[in-house]
């Protein structure tokens, strides 16, 4: 009985480091394919022209030695560093295991980061057993020489396996976060996260830096009294349909036309020019849940092109005055988390590719119900609570917690 020859392969990882060039990879490709060798697994970074190219490859025995000896002239020719590493079957399959682990993304973002931003974040990571897999620079490079407006870096760190402890690892990101000045977000790398289509956003204090009813109470007198209200009511220590129902009385006899003059000095949160026109560009559905007045929501959707305005009527008499009342339901926290679930709804979205951003109490009921719920500037009660936070720059920020990158947007910030 003859015997057939069976064909022994094993695996070699490549590395290849160097001054990168145009065709690199390319040559490195071509001796490859010469030798049919199957490319298993492959990455490559380019960090200040620097390349770190890896292939993991599977070929045969008697190829295995032809490959290395012909790659090893091409670095030499190429002018770069190369290794290479044996890999056995079983440590293949066990890094193939591997695959099926939970994936998270852990987002970093300040005006600078630092070593020690780093650091800290990296040993959150180690200390709850999670794997980073990548790191990608999502902002693009800043210059040393020319300062310019709205500095911003932010890194994403791709992590493998599961936390050991979720609600302890938030914990400690969060002191982190505080510690170090930097803001995070930890979010399970599913298709949602890649498929976010409806953003839902508080308008005063978040959209814009201002409450509308305190502006209105300036112009009435009572300014001091109604900003006590709000505060309290954005903190959480009044029940925000009562303290709603008290401050509006308060602004009975003011002539409507103070409103149009608010509304065209409204002062726009940093980042949202930059915000909406990316969002609008790239088909996100827009809406406005606010707890403040319809006149100022409809301002703002007529300057970005919101898709959905909801927020409070207030009564006219017949003479242009408001009356002190208002007219329908409040949109109170409650209403909001509703009205999020409604137009998920109408636009045939899954509830886990909703986004929510605000910065009050009344916000919270919104940001637990979507899929993302960032807290924006937001109260010590609301940082606390949300998963999300974002405080150390404009609304901008948002766009890097939803894995955009600066190289990425080129012209679709522009509005």
């Amino acid at each position: 009985m003859n015997e057939t020859n069976v064909i022994q392969e094993e695996q070699i990882l490549i590395r290849v480091t160097g001054q990168d060039r145009p065709g690199l990879t390319a040559e490195i490709m071509c001796i490859l394919a010469e030798y049919d060798a199957h490319v298993l697994d492959i990455g490559q970074a380019d960090i200040h022209a620097t390349l770190s190219l890896g292939i993991l490859i599977r070929t045969t025995e008697n190829n295995s030695g032809r490959v290395m000896k012909a790659l090893l002239f091409k670095a030499t020719e190429l002018g770069v560093n190369i290794g290479f590493s044996p890999v056995t079957d079983d440590e293949y399959e066990e890094w193939v295991s591997q695959q099926g682990k939970n994936r998270y993304i852990l987002t970093i973002i300040g005006r600078q980061l630092s070593a020690a931003n780093i650091k800290a974040t990296t040993q959150a990571i180690a200390k709850h057993g999670m794997n980073i897999d990548t790191i990608t620079r999502l902002t693009g490079r800043q210059s040393i020489k020319t300062q310019t407006e709205s500095v911003r870096a932010c890194i994403e760190f791709s992590l493998r396996g599961t936390p050991k402890n979720y609600d302890q690892m938030q914990a400690d990101l969060m002191q982190m976060s505080q510690e170090q000045d930097i803001d995070f977000s930890l979010q399970k790398d599913n298709m949602y996260r890649r498929m976010r289509r409806l953003i839902c956003f508080d308008m005063d204090s978040t959209l814009i830096q201002t409450e509308c009813i305190d502006e209105l109470a300036k112009k009435a007198g009572v300014g001091e009294q109604v900003a006590e209200i709000t505060e309290r009511a954005m903190r959480g220590e009044l029940d925000f349909k009562e303290s709603f129902k008290e401050r509006v009385a308060l602004l009975k006899g003011l002539d409507v036309g103070v409103m149009e003059e608010i509304a065209q000095n409204l002062p726009i949160t940093e980042g949202v020019d930059r915000l909406m026109g990316v969002l609008k560009n790239c088909g996100y559905k827009i809406a406005i849940l606010s707890g403040g007045f319809t006149y100022f929501g409809e301002y703002l959707q007529r300057k970005y092109g919101i898709d959905y305005v909801y927020a409070n009527e207030l009564e006219i008499d017949e003479n242009n005055k408001l009356t002190g009342r208002y007219l329908g339901d409040v949109v109170d926290g409650k209403r909001k988390a509703e009205l999020l679930k409604l137009i998920a709804q109408v636009e045939k979205v899954n509830l886990a590719q909703t986004i929510a951003v605000g910065d009050g109490a009344n916000d919270l009921p919104m940001i637990s119900e979507a899929g993302l719920g960032i807290a924006f500037h937001a109260k010590p009660r609301v940082r606390e609570t949300a998963e999300q936070n974002l405080t150390k720059m404009g609304l901008d920020g948002v766009l890097y917690f939803l894995g955009f990158k600066d190289s990425y947007l080129g012209e679709a910030g522009k509005f």
